[in-house]
C-alpha cells in the first residue's frame, strides 16, 4: 500500500511537471493542427520509397516520369530525395498499411486523405513535435534560463514560428530542426561535463541529418562552430583547447563519416556512382529532355537575387513568415554585452547558419523552394535563430525600455497571427492565384484576405477564384477548404456524416482542453521560485 502511494505520487510530480505539460501542449497543438495530407507532393514521393523499401510497389510510377523521379540503375525509376525522411516514416507505414486494409475503413478505401496518409501525418508529427518541445526546453534551461523564460522558449517555437505550418504540412524541416537542436543540446553538455555519450549521442542525431539533406553539413559546421566559438569566448587555454578539440574529432567524425557513407550506398544502388549527387543527376537528365536549359542548370540563377529575396522578397522573405527573427535580433544587438557566453555563441553560430543557407541555395533554379510557405530552404535556420528572442525579452525585461519591451510582444503577437493563419489553408492557394494577380505579391496579406472572404463566402466577388485552381480537381477540393481533418473529409465528402461531425466536435473541445493546459502551465510556473 505504501509504495502504491509512493508511486502515485511520482506520477502526480511528473503530470505537473513543466516538461510534461509542454510536452502534452506540444502534442495537441500539432493534433489540432493536422489536415490528414502529408502536406506536399515531396513528401508524398518520400513515403512511396517508403513504401517501396518493404513492398513490391517502386519508388517512381513510370507515369511520374518526367514530371518527377530519375532513370538509375538498370533503367529504373528512383526518387531524387535523400532517405532520411523515409526511414523516419517506416513504423507508422507499416502500421498504416495494414490499419486501411482492416474491414472497418472498406467503404472509404481509395479516398484521399488515405487512413495509411493520416496515419502517417499524425503519428509521424505528433512524435516530432513532442520531442522538438522536451529538447528545446532542455536546451533552454542549459542556457541557464529560468523555467519561465525557457516554456516561453518553447511555447513561442511552437506556435509563433513557421515550425507551427511545418506540423501540419510535412516537409523535412522540422525533422532537420528536431536533429540539430539535439546534437547542440548534447554536445553542449559533454562541453561542459567531458561525458563522451552524450557527444555520441550529440554526433548520432546530427549525422542523421546528413541522411535527410546533405546540405546540413552545413549544420554540422554551425554546431562545431558554436562550441569553438564558446571556448574564444571563455579564453579557454590553448593546451585544454587542444585537448577537447581531438576527443571531438575522434568522436565525431567516424559518427559522420558512418552516416555518409550510408548516404553514398544508398547512391550507387540507385544511381550507380559513390560521387555523385542527386542534383547532378538530374540536371544531366533534365539536360538532355530539354537541350535549351543553361550549362550551370539547376544553380544558374543570379546570386543577388536568391541573396535578398529570401531577406526582402515579399513572397518569400523570411522577416514575414518568421517575424520573431526581428525581435531575436534587435534583442541580441541591444543586449549583447549582457549576453552569456553560450548565447553569444548560440547567436553567432545560428546567424551564421542562416546566412550559409541562404548562400548556399542562392543560385538555385528555385531558391524560394517553389510550393511552400516562405522560404522552406532556409526555415529550419531560422527558427533556430529566433529561438532565443522571447527567452531574451523576459529575462531582461527589467533593462530592456518600455517601447521596446512594448514593440517585442507586438511581434510576438503579429507572429503567431501569421502561423495561425498558415494553418488556415492548404499551401498552394496563394500560388494558384497568383498566375492571375502577378508578381510580387505580398503573400501574408493575401493570406488574410483569403481566410475573410471564405469566411464571409467572398472568394467569387473578390476575384480570388481563378480557372489554374480547377485544373486539377483533387488540388481544387483541397484549396477550397479549411486545412484541418474534419473539415477536409467533410469537404471530400467520402465519410459518413456522423465520422465528420463527431471529429469536428472533437475538434473544438481539442482547443478547451489545450487552453486549460495553457492555464495548467501558467500556474505551475507562477508557483516557481
Amino acid at each position: 500500500m505504501k509504495s502504491l502511494v509512493v508511486m502515485m505520487k511520482a506520477c502526480l510530480r511528473i503530470l505537473r511537471s513543466p516538461r510534461f505539460v509542454l510536452a502534452s501542449i506540444a502534442f495537441l497543438g500539432t493534433l489540432l493542427a493536422q489536415s490528414g495530407e502529408l502536406g506536399t507532393s515531396d513528401t508524398m514521393h518520400r513515403l512511396q520509397t517508403t513504401h517501396s523499401f518493404w513492398t513490391s510497389e517502386p519508388p517512381v510510377f513510370p507515369n511520374e516520369y518526367p514530371e518527377f523521379g530519375l532513370i538509375g540503375r538498370n533503367g529504373h525509376l528512383y526518387s531524387w530525395y535523400g532517405m532520411g525522411q523515409s526511414l523516419l516514416m517506416f513504423p507508422p507505414d507499416v502500421a498504416g498499411t495494414y490499419l486501411e486494409h482492416l474491414s472497418i475503413f472498406d467503404q472509404y478505401a481509395g479516398n484521399d486523405p488515405s487512413i495509411r496518409g493520416v496515419f502517417v501525418s499524425f503519428t509521424t508529427n505528433l512524435l516530432i513535435a513532442v520531442l522538438t518541445a522536451l529538447v528545446c526546453f532542455r536546451l533552454l534551461l542549459q542556457f541557464e534560463f529560468a523555467l519561465k523564460q525557457a516554456a516561453a522558449g518553447v511555447l513561442t517555437l511552437l506556435f509563433a514560428t513557421t515550425h507551427l505550418h511545418y506540423s501540419q504540412n510535412m516537409s523535412e524541416n522540422n525533422y532537420i530542426f528536431l536533429l540539430t537542436l539535439a546534437g547542440i543540446s548534447f554536445q553542449y553538455e559533454w562541453f561542459r561535463t567531458g561525458r563522451k555519450r552524450l557527444l555520441l549521442i550529440g554526433s548520432l542525431a546530427l549525422g542523421l541529418n546528413l541522411l535527410t539533406r546533405l546540405t546540413t553539413a552545413l549544420d554540422l559546421l554551425a554546431v562545431a562552430g558554436f562550441l569553438a566559438m564558446l571556448l574564444l569566448l571563455e579564453r579557454t587555454r590553448f593546451g585544454d583547447v587542444r585537448r577537447q578539440a581531438l576527443i571531438y574529432a575522434r568522436t565525431t567524425i567516424p559518427v559522420y563519416a558512418a552516416f555518409l557513407l550510408i548516404d553514398r550506398i544508398y547512391q550507387f544502388y540507385r544511381f550507380g556512382s559513390f560521387f555523385n549527387t542527386y542534383l547532378s543527376v538530374f540536371a544531366i537528365q533534365q539536360k538532355k529532355l530539354d537541350p535549351s536549359l543553361p550549362a550551370a542548370y539547376p544553380f544558374e540563377g543570379r546570386f543577388l537575387d536568391g541573396l535578398l529575396g529570401p531577406l526582402f522578397s515579399p513572397e518569400k522573405s523570411i522577416f514575414l513568415f518568421d517575424p520573431l527573427l526581428i525581435l531575436s535580433l534587435v534583442a541580441t544587438i541591444f543586449l549583447w554585452k549582457r549576453l552569456s557566453s553560450p548565447v553569444k555563441a548560440f547567436s553567432i553560430a545560428a546567424w551564421s547558419l542562416l546566412f550559409g543557407y541562404i548562400c548556399f541555395y542562392a543560385k538555385y533554379t528555385v531558391w524560394s523552394g517553389d510550393f511552400a510557405w516562405g522560404d522552406r530552404y532556409v526555415s529550419t535556420a531560422a527558427q533556430i535563430a529566433s529561438l532565443l528572442g522571447v527567452p531574451l525579452l523576459l529575462r531582461y525585461r527589467q533593462q530592456i525600455a518600455g517601447w521596446l519591451r512594448w514593440a517585442g510582444w507586438v511581434v510576438v503577437a503579429f507572429s503567431v497571427v501569421v502561423q495561425l493563419a498558415s494553418l488556415c489553408f492548404w499551401l498552394p492557394l496563394e500560388i494558384y492565384q497568383m498566375e492571375t494577380i502577378g508578381h510580387p505579391t505580398f503573400v501574408i496579406a493575401l493570406r488574410f484576405k483569403n481566410i475573410v472572404a471564405f469566411a464571409l463566402g467572398k472568394m467569387d466577388p473578390w476575384g480570388l477564384n481563378n480557372h489554374a485552381m480547377t485544373e486539377d480537381p483533387w488540388d481544387y477540393v483541397h484549396i477550397t477548404s479549411w486545412n484541418f481533418l474534419p473539415f477536409l473529409l467533410g469537404r471530400v465528402g467520402a465519410a459518413p456524416a456522423w465520422v465528420v461531425n463527431s471529429l469536428k466536435a472533437f475538434w473544438c473541445g481539442g482547443f478547451l482542453v489545450l487552453g486549460g493546459l495553457l492555464l495548467e502551465l501558467r500556474r505551475i510556473l507562477r508557483a516557481e521560485p
